[in-house]
């Protein structure tokens, strides 16, 4: 088989196509819920916490440099090359996670409960043994 039919072969077999469904799904998916996480929920998560805005919650390692001049939010830091620990873009991954996880969670659950069926009748006995048991019970009488 040559290399060009084998990875025609590979390519086309339904599993790796379910994959490339899935993988652009999955992407399409992760940008609803970072929208929902990042437009809807932090807002209001922050709102009870006190700060309007996770991503700036950090703690600047060094000090900007000489002459900077610049607002002390976590984007201009960075750009300034001023080393940060962000634990607030931390915590807004976090919950991203949790809440997709969740999601993904009842998704799967969803459906392994339409995937589970009633338990199949069990087979007819065969010819032989629906003789065997009407002799026997013949016998008994």
């Amino acid at each position: 088989m040559s290399f060009a039919s084998e990875f025609r072969e590979f390519a086309v077999k339904g599993s790796v196509v379910d994959l490339a469904v899935g993988v652009i799904i999955g992407a399409a998916f992760g940008k609803i819920v970072d929208s929902l996480v990042k437009d809807i929920i932090m807002p209001i998560v922050g709102a009870v916490f006190g700060g309007l805005d996770f991503s700036n919650y950090f703690v600047a390692l060094k000090s900007p440099p000489a002459g900077y001049s610049g607002p002390m939010t976590y984007d201009a830091l960075t750009k300034a090359g001023v080393p940060v620990f962000a634990y607030g873009n931390f915590i807004t991954v976090a919950i991203n996670f949790l809440i997709l996880a969740f999601i993904i969670f009842l998704m799967v659950k969803q459906i392994n409960r339409l995937k589970r069926q009633a338990p199949a009748a069990p087979p007819a006995p065969v010819e032989e043994v629906v003789l065997l048991r009407e002799i026997r019970d013949a016998v008994r009488r």
